[in-house]
């Protein structure tokens, strides 16, 4: 990966308040695709997706870090298939039920309630269990088709 690219990718979409998730260059000659997938607190929709990339392509354009080969661009929110690695990734999917492997190769499945700098609590099977981010090698949000309706409480 050009550091070119990703610095223009960062410089473009973080004054937005966005995050940069991964910048991913694949394919050969006219065939290249840049991928970039976002994140902000709040999720992102399809209005920031589209402004997103509308001012990406015209800071990529404006250079010459893509060459003189077309390439397609790509920008996506996070989605569902990428692990959880930041306590941000978890605060953002407070909620969601999640699948859990833990440096002791065991596995567990709980709903995210709380997270914070040194770790995440989360409910498995109505108990509360509090997981430290260096306990965790791998973790994934797992898709739900009729997730629970959870109510936001003044704060």
């Amino acid at each position: 990966m050009n550091d070119r690219i990703e610095a223009i990718v960062h410089e473009t979409a973080e004054p937005l308040g966005i995050d940069v998730e991964a910048v991913e260059l694949t394919g050969p000659g006219k065939h290249r695709v840049l991928r970039i997938a976002i994140d902000a607190d709040g999720g992102v929709g399809i209005d920031t997706i589209a402004s997103v990339s509308r001012d990406l392509s015209q800071a990529l354009d404006a250079t010459d870090v893509m060459g003189s080969q077309p390439y397609t661009l790509e920008v996506t929110s996070r989605g569902l298939d990428r692990p959880l690695e930041l306590p941000r990734h978890w605060r953002r999917n407070a909620g969601r039920l999640v699948d859990v492997t833990l440096a002791d190769d065991s596995r567990l499945t709980g709903r995210i309630t709380l997270s914070d700098d040194q770790g995440v609590d989360l409910d498995v099977d109505g108990s509360m269990r509090r997981v430290v981010w260096n306990d965790i090698t791998r973790a994934l949000v797992r898709a739900e088709l009729n997730p629970p309706k959870t109510t936001k409480k003044d704060a």
